[in-house]
Order: structure tokens, then sequence, then C-alpha cells
């Protein structure tokens, strides 16, 4: 009787660990992805500089200023900031980024954090507070997922789809579905 009961014992133990270690995937801690994908690059506008008519020997001669040539389109930065911890020390940029023929990206630029189980990247209604304080507030609000985080480290570009109104997010949120808690999260300015 006491075999069966230590075997039994020892069987829903075994089990209970399998279990642990498929949900919980603690060997994600001990290991670093690292994503290096080009960023956009982004361009203050300058402002033009108009030339003055040339003076001509020739009273009858209009002067015109030559026209001057128009620079090529570029990316634009609509927001960004920097990340702050949440459950997970976390650090980088988070860039919203309007390309010249209208689409939109998220640009996370020297990203640092933990490597975690189902870690989503999410713009987010909620503010992004540091600490504990700050560890559910994105599960709570409106939010746009843009997809499974792509590493943990590096640089990084997500789509942002057309139909979403920018206006109505205030930060970046690197929120673990499986846990429901934010990793980290960047307030857009």
């Amino acid at each position: 009787m006491k075999r069966a009961v230590l075997v039994t014992g020892g069987m829903v133990a075994a089990a209970a660990l399998i279990v642990g270690l498929i949900v919980l995937q603690p060997w994600l801690l001990f290991t670093d992805v690292r994503v290096d994908d080009a960023l956009p690059t982004t361009h203050r506008s300058q402002p033009a500089v108009t030339q003055e008519p040339v003076a001509t020997s020739d009273p009858g001669a209009s002067a015109t200023p030559t026209p001057e040539p128009t620079p090529d389109p570029v990316p634009v930065a609509l927001s960004s900031g920097s990340f702050v911890s949440q459950e997970h020390s976390t650090t980088g940029t988070a860039t919203i980024i309007e390309n010249p023929d209208g689409t939109r990206v998220l640009a996370i630029e020297n990203l640092d954090t933990s490597n975690g189980p189902d870690v989503h990247v999410w713009l987010s209604a909620a503010d992004a507070v540091e600490g504990y304080d700050g560890w559910f507030l994105a599960g709570g609000a409106p939010y746009v997922d843009l997809g499974v985080i792509t590493g943990n480290q590096g640089n990084q570009v997500y789509e942002i789809p057309t139909d979403v109104d920018l206006s109505a997010y205030r930060s970046v949120s690197l929120w673990c579905v499986q846990f429901s808690v934010g990793f980290g999260a960047a307030q857009l300015r």
C-alpha cells in the first residue's frame, strides 16, 4: 500500500513538473533573442532657402529665381518615448513613424528586456507607469496587438494597420498574454 502511494505521488509530482515547465518555460529567462531590423531613417524638415532675384545687365529682362529641387519624401516620426520597467527590467525607445506612402510602423530601438512566453507588442490606451503600479494597466485598457515580439533585444519594426486611430493610444506595451502582465511600456509623446 505504501509503495502504491509513493508511486502515485511520484507520478503526480512528475506530471506537475512537466506541466509547470510547459506553462512557465523558465529557460526563456536564461536565453536572449537578438533582432536587428533596419529602422526607418527619419529627418527633421529643414526650412526652405529662398533665392533672391539675380540682377541682370539687361534692363528689359526679368529676373526669376531658379526653382529649387523638391527633396525626396522621407519618413516622419509622429511620436516616441522611452521604455520604463514594469514586471521586468526594460530599456529602449519606441517611435511611431509615418512613411512617405502613408503607411505607419512602430520602430523599437535598442530594446533590452527579459525573454518570456507569449510576449506581444501592443499600442495601448493606458499610460506607461513604471514599477508594480504599471504591471496590469495595459490589460485593462483598449489596445491594438501588433504581434508577438520578435526578440527581447535589439531593433525591431512592426506594421501598424491603416485603420488604427493613433490618437486613441498613448503608449506601447510589451504585454505577456500568458500571465497578463506588462514587461515594460513606453509613453508616446
